[in-house]
């Protein structure tokens, strides 16, 4: 559990944000979930972050970085709160617990079993927001938003497959809501999760680093997105979750790193907000593992 002066903030957060807690499938802002570290830890390793982190997060760090976050993109949109479980450190990273779109959520089907309690929290919230649910069987590993986004304007679904997701989820997952999918095949295991080398922008662009794709896939995204449309992350600045970011309308949240990413983005007429968010890059996630997008992308996009 937080201190009495950690706690004291939460409540805060809860108390201020009534709000947020409505049911409602409809949203007219961009709305997101989001859910407090006040279990996180780096406790076991399921992804190559992890090692050599075990333990390593300071709690007041890590509250102090997410109530960050928290706040940058309550000023963009409208968010969410999902009640913290003890027992289930990830759940944090609540991104990596669905896919959601058209008032439908596809709701994972972790590969490991540290992360499995959070499905029965995650899809409990919800049915009582009055989201429809779109379950991937136990043996078919899905794990939401970590490895499926969707493009800016909601037609075209990517879904990666390699450590952690099944290829076999991407066309169980888009059937859904009956849009096209594109398989990437995910090929150095620092980059685990989609979410972690590529973003789709507003604006018809992305964000992405090509290191973490095999040639085929290269040449798929290549394809859908013309030379001017594509924001490459160098190694250094993936590796340290520069494509990690929310996106909404000319809004980009991301970590503070350096390297020049965050200008380039500003040059391509984004306007970027730097967090420090370096506790949960140590537990293999940053800014859009901290945030499930329940909002229809004509809302988050504008």
């Amino acid at each position: 559990m937080f201190n009495g002066k950690e706690t004291t903030v939460l409540a805060g957060t809860l108390a201020g944000n009534v709000a947020a807690t409505l049911p409602s499938t409809h949203f007219s802002r961009a709305t997101f979930l989001m859910c407090s570290p006040e279990w996180y830890d780096v406790g076991y390793v399921i992804n190559p972050w992890m090692a050599g982190n075990l333990h390593r997060p300071t709690r007041d760090a890590s509250f102090a970085q997410w109530r960050g976050l928290y706040e940058a993109l309550g000023r963009i949109a409208d968010v969410k709160l999902l009640h913290p479980r003890q027992g289930s450190p990830d759940m944090v990273f609540v991104g990596h617990t669905a896919l959601v779109h058209h008032g439908v959520a596809a709701v994972s089907s972790f590969a490991h079993a540290e992360r499995q309690p959070e499905e029965r929290h995650l899809r409990r919230w919800l049915q009582e927001a009055g989201f429809l649910l779109w379950d991937t069987p136990r043996e078919t590993c899905f794990e939401g938003e970590g490895d499926a986004l969707f493009d800016s304007d909601g037609r075209h679904l990517w879904a990666a497959h390699g450590a952690r997701t099944c290829k076999y989820s991407h066309g169980h997952v888009a059937e859904a809501w009956h849009v096209q999918v594109t398989s990437l095949h995910l090929v150095d295991p620092r980059f685990y999760h989609l979410d972690t080398c590529f973003a789709p922008l507003s604006g018809g662009r992305v964000l992405y680093y090509p290191g973490a794709f095999d040639a085929m896939s290269l040449a798929l995204i290549e394809a859908a997105y013309p030379a001017e449309r594509r924001i490459m992350a160098t190694e250094s600045e993936a590796a340290q979750f520069g494509c990690n970011v929310i996106n909404i309308g000319r809004d980009v949240l991301m970590h503070k790193a350096s390297g020049r990413l965050a200008e380039r983005l500003r040059a391509a007429g984004y306007a970027v907000t730097e967090l420090p968010l370096g506790e949960f890059l140590k537990g293999g996630g940053s800014a859009k593992s901290l945030a499930l997008r329940l909002s229809d992308l004509s809302v988050t996009y504008g």
